[in-house]
């Protein structure tokens, strides 16, 4: 059996346990500083973002520990006019994009309902936006980012006009702010020059499509990535940055931890946090949730699960 020489204590030192150490040396505590800026470009109703938000969760809860995160708005509608807006995907009005958040929804699997856009489509994706910055200059980024979570299950699972007012003050106002004075600060000029700020940085970066995703190290070089891609393709993009160094994961928080901070998840949320089949996510969340602390809902025919 190999000696535990560490159980024994030095007389000349008073040290019990590894010898050899100095006597005194200077540590430093702190995480190291994260060397990673990473630009999530986006929009309130961009349906590719909405398939995302599974995998880019998973990408920041197990290696946000390398990268600062940033969300910019890029501003995916202004208005509807008489000419296309997205010819090369058949979007010439409101009604052609029903068609396609359907296809989205069920190929990702993050419910679409989509009808929306027929009886009572959303004009601008500018008021949401502006919405969002004006919670993140008064508040802060973990505030505007679930405001721009709760105001996407509004749209794309629960079918709300979120461009109107009424909704955006209902939406802000859940998340245990003024609603009212937000949404009113939003329209104001503050509100339009905080969100040209973003749309300054998103043509700055070289952003032509959502989602885009860039990470830039302090050599300033980087990567981008266009569009919903799958996990793998972020961690070789911030292995790409990090100089080719592996990047190590941190644990995924536990599904209790994770409800509680997210407050709704959809099944595929779940299944691709915790690379869970679709078939045994019910015993799954059985065995991690404890009942009581959770509601099992559906909604055009997936599963979701809010905190109580």
């Amino acid at each position: 059996m190999t000696n535990k020489n560490n159980l024994m204590c030095d007389l000349e030192t008073g040290v019990c346990g590894v010898v050899g150490e100095e006597e005194m040396e200077l540590i430093d505590l702190n995480p190291p500083k994260k060397k990673i800026e990473l630009y999530y470009v986006t929009d309130p109703i961009c349906s590719h973002c909405w398939a995302l938000e599974p995998t880019l969760r998973r990408f920041e809860k197990q290696y946000g520990h390398y990268f600062n995160f940033h969300t910019v708005m890029g501003g995916l509608l202004e208005k509807w006019g008489d000419g296309p807006v997205d010819p090369a995907n058949g979007i010439f009005g409101p009604a052609d994009v029903a068609g396609h958040w359907r296809e989205v929804g069920e190929y990702s699997r993050m419910p679409i309902d989509g009808s929306l856009m027929i009886d009572n489509p959303v004009q601008s994706s500018f008021p949401p936006s502006r919405v969002y910055k004006v919670i993140q200059k008064h508040h802060n980024d973990e505030k505007a980012f679930e405001y721009l979570r709760r105001a996407r299950e509004a749209l794309f699972a629960f079918n709300q006009n979120i461009a109107e007012k009424s909704v955006m003050i209902e939406i802000v106002n859940s998340l245990g702010l003024n609603g009212e004075a937000i949404v009113k600060k939003a329209e104001e000029q503050t509100g339009h020059q905080l969100l040209n700020e973003d749309f300054s940085l998103a043509r700055k970066l070289g952003v032509r499509g959502f989602p885009t995703i860039i990470m830039v190290n302090e050599e300033n070089k980087g990567v981008k990535i266009v569009g919903s891609r799958p996990l793998e393709n972020y961690i070789n993009g911030l292995s790409q940055v990090l100089n080719g160094e592996e990047p190590k994961p941190n644990q995924q928080p536990s599904l209790a931890d994770l409800l509680a901070t997210e407050k709704l998840l959809f099944s595929k949320e779940i299944e691709t946090m915790y690379d869970v089949e679709q078939s045994e996510l019910q015993s799954f969340v059985e065995k991690e949730l404890t009942p009581g602390i959770f509601e099992e809902k559906e909604v055009l025919g997936e599963k979701y699960f809010v905190k109580k």
